[in-house]
């Protein structure tokens, strides 16, 4: 664990509701958290949208100059806007001004900024978005990864995904032993495209990763597993359908426990458990993904972001600071990642 106090950079101008609900979530972070908050972006919006003016002087405001749009193509908007405040945030973590970076801005112009910027940790060919998704178990939760960063992949990209997961299960969400698990179409090995075959062998001969078989899609939230990877297509589909899927079931109790008389009463007397069933599944308690495998930390938050979300994620970014993610990922991995064959 480092002693030093984790420097959070982040970036105001990103998302649909920045700068306002970005300032919020900041301000609360730096309340609550044990951590220095560099506010991103520019000083007359970022000042012009919050009223919590002694709040927002607790923070640093670094200027920066323009955002990314979610219509632009993020490679070229990224060269064409050097002072956007996704470039100047990625920025602060080189200069080693900031140990994070948190963003709810456009989620390609932030993994595309990462790799410019802080480039990739040695030995990883392709860095994996890992998102943590809730278990139908109490107080357990699954790492899934990637969701969005790679969409089509070699097996080897599987298996570094894998070890990056184990360590951050283990380290990050405090799993002990970490059940690792591939999603696939059948829990037999043979189950599967080319791709699942081959990466199911290779992770069944790897000496860290804890792998327990193919996770069908019903497994996923099971508890079964703590770390499931997947390529980007695919697990991309997945978050946003399991988000679907929670916002679906919390808007049917909405609407149909409060029908008739005991329906309010029993909607009273559930308060509470609907209060602790929507934490469960809402995606701002989680606040964000972090992007494994670049030289830096970096949490990509969803881009409708409110402040409880953002607060998430900052908290997220600290954890990781914390427990030094990056040093164990590179240390782990350079001393166990197996050589593949062929180069697959």
């Amino acid at each position: 664990m480092v002693a030093t106090r984790a420097r959070i950079a982040v970036d105001a101008m990103g998302g649909d509701h920045a700068p306002a609900e970005i300032v919020a979530g900041a301000v609360r972070a730096k309340a609550e958290l044990d951590v220095d908050i560099l506010l991103v972006g520019d000083p007359d919006q970022i000042r012009a949208s919050t009223s919590n003016i002694d709040g927002l002087k607790t923070l640093e405001l670094v200027p920066a100059e323009g955002t990314i749009e979610m219509h632009e193509e993020p490679l070229s908007a990224l060269r064409r806007k050097p002072k956007a405040s996704i470039n100047v945030s990625m920025d602060m973590v080189k200069k080693k001004r900031a140990d994070a970076v948190v963003s709810a801005g456009h989620s390609g112009a932030a993994m595309a900024a990462a790799l410019l910027r802080l480039g990739r940790l040695k030995g990883i060919d392709r860095p994996a978005i890992g998102a943590v998704f809730p278990t139908v178990i109490a107080g357990k939760s699954v790492l899934i990864l990637d969701v969005g960063a790679n969409v089509d992949c070699r097996p080897k990209f599987l298996e570094q995904f894998a070890v990056m997961g184990t360590i951050y299960s283990r380290y990050v969400l405090g799993v002990d032993d970490p059940k690792v698990g591939l999603l696939n179409i059948g829990e037999e090995p043979s189950k599967g495209n080319d791709l699942s075959v081959s990466a199911h062998q290779l992770l069944s001969d790897h000496a860290v990763v804890p792998f327990v078989g193919n996770a069908e899609g019903r497994d996923v939230l099971s508890g079964q597993f703590d770390v499931v990877v997947c390529d980007g297509f695919v697990g991309n589909v997945l978050l946003k359908f399991a988000e679907a899927v929670g916002e679906a079931v919390l808007q049917i109790l909405r609407e149909e426990l409060p029908q008739g008389m005991r329906g309010k009463v029993g909607t009273l007397v559930l308060k509470n458990n609907l209060r602790r069933g929507n934490q469960r599944v809402d995606h701002a308690e989680h606040g964000g993904a972090l992007l494994l495998g670049v030289a830096g930390i970096s949490v990509i938050s969803h881009g409708s972001s409110q402040a409880p979300s953002v607060f998430n994620a900052i908290r997220l970014a600290k954890e990781a600071v914390d427990h030094q993610v990056l040093e164990r990922i590179q240390a782990q991995y350079q001393r166990v990642a197996m050589p593949t064959v062929d180069g697959k």
